[in-house]
């Protein structure tokens, strides 16, 4: 196992080398090599990275409501996300497989979204919170900012629409009245119209941000309150 690899491509340099070398050992190695696995270090890793996630979002995003916090972080606390981290660091280099598992492909992406949660905890138990912290969003920072845009997009548009809907089918449409600036650089205006009839406008650097936007302003209105 390169831990000198490892160290080098997560930016992080290992006080107890041993710890690291369990964190890739699957159960299938473990059983067959008499070792410990890294099942424990998957638990405690899952309890920091939604700790983490969960205060991240309480300090810097107090505009979202307690469910929306919630659908934030599961969408990026979860295999996926954490696969495509595994993946940035080629962690399917260093796992510990059985012969058994090598043989298979199956659960591969389980395996490699676990191991980081292992790696999580191993950095935890190494130093502490601070690095182990510094580690999830330097990798999840960009995901949660995404997330929190298309978790109030979703709620302010879907809540406009079912209040527009309460008594039955209506047609309901966005539409881009305006752009200005640079094509790195736009800002879009969008009106929200029912039936053909404008309920209000709103400006975003996206046309989804924009949407969004003329949502939130059309359930401002008294009738909607």
């Amino acid at each position: 196992m390169e831990i000198e690899k490892i160290e080098k491509s997560i930016g992080y340099y290992f006080k107890n080398k041993a710890l690291l070398k369990t964190a890739f050992t699957h159960t299938s190695y473990a059983y067959e090599n008499k070792v410990e696995s890294n099942e424990k270090l998957e638990y405690l890793g899952d309890a920091i990275l939604e700790f983490v996630t969960s205060k991240y979002l309480y300090e810097n995003y107090s505009n979202l409501s307690e469910g929306e916090m919630t659908k934030v972080r599961a969408a990026v606390v979860c295999e996926d996300s954490l696969y495509n981290i595994a993946q940035k660091y080629n962690f399917s280099d260093f796992l510990y497989l059985g012969k058994s598992e090598k043989a298979s492909t199956n659960k591969r992406k389980a395996i490699l979204a676990d191991s980081v949660e292992a790696v999580i905890a191993t950095i935890y138990l190494d130093t502490g919170l601070e690095m182990a912290e510094k580690f999830i969003l330097s990798n999840l920072k960009y995901a949660i900012e995404v997330a929190s845009k298309n978790v109030g997009m979703k709620d302010y548009k879907t809540v406009l629409q079912e209040k527009l809907q309460i008594h039955g089918e209506v047609h309901i449409k966005y539409n881009v009245i305006s752009e200005k600036g640079p094509d790195h650089n736009k800002t879009f205006t969008v009106e929200v119209a029912l039936e053909g009839k404008r309920l209000a406008t709103g400006s975003g650097t996206s046309k989804k941000a924009a949407e969004m936007e003329a949502a939130k302003h059309a359930l401002e209105r008294d009738e909607y309150k």
